[in-house]
């Protein structure tokens, strides 16, 4: 992984240019408008920062270029880039982290062994079940905030979420810098 302030530096550069031709394209947008537009270039520039090493930035920018007037956006801000980053098999790397999981379900299925419980009257759950419902309960609710989440094992999204969290941290650094920034010059 790359020093923070090497990620700030390429995030500001990916994320200006990305602003800059969002406001070349359309010069007067509303409000909500430009909200989508400052989402959508920030996305991407965190994305292309991680020069798609990740799953969840492929998943972002596949995310992002689905749409005709985005995908135009994407392309000029990936630059020479965007046919890589956005072909059509973006999910490979979590398909690959995902392969040990399903490998370890199909081995289980091969088996064609099925246990049979003799079910005696329900007690209290154990400690044990209750802690793992709330582990998978909290995989789901992580799986669908990570971008790409769905398609990832348990090992995989730790080590993603991970990533995208620091990613995220020098995003809102970045922001509140610029934000800092464009107060003091309005002051003076």
């Amino acid at each position: 992984m790359r020093p923070p302030s090497s990620l700030k530096k390429e995030f500001l550069k990916k994320w200006i240019k990305g602003l800059q031709i969002c406001s070349t394209l359309k010069k007067n947008m509303s409000i909500l408008e430009r909200k989508k537009a400052i989402k959508l270039s920030a996305d991407v520039a965190m994305a292309s920062a991680r020069n798609g090493t990740t799953c969840w930035s492929r998943a972002l920018i596949a995310n992002a270029s689905k749409y005709g007037s985005d995908k135009h956006l994407v392309e000029q801000i990936l630059g020479p880039e965007s046919e890589r980053l956005t072909a059509k098999n973006v999910y490979t790397g979590a398909l690959v982290c995902n392969k040990r999981m399903r490998s370890k379900k199909i081995l289980k299925r091969s088996y064609g062994i099925r246990r049979t419980r003799k079910y005696a009257p329900r007690a209290a759950p154990a400690s044990s079940n209750i802690a793992k419902w709330l582990v998978r309960k909290r995989t789901k609710v992580l799986k669908s905030l990570i971008p790409g989440g769905e398609f990832m094992n348990e090992f995989c999204l730790i080590e993603e979420t991970l990533d995208y969290v620091i990613s995220l941290r020098a995003q809102v650094d970045v922001m509140r810098s610029l934000a800092t920034a464009s107060e003091l010059v309005n002051h003076n």
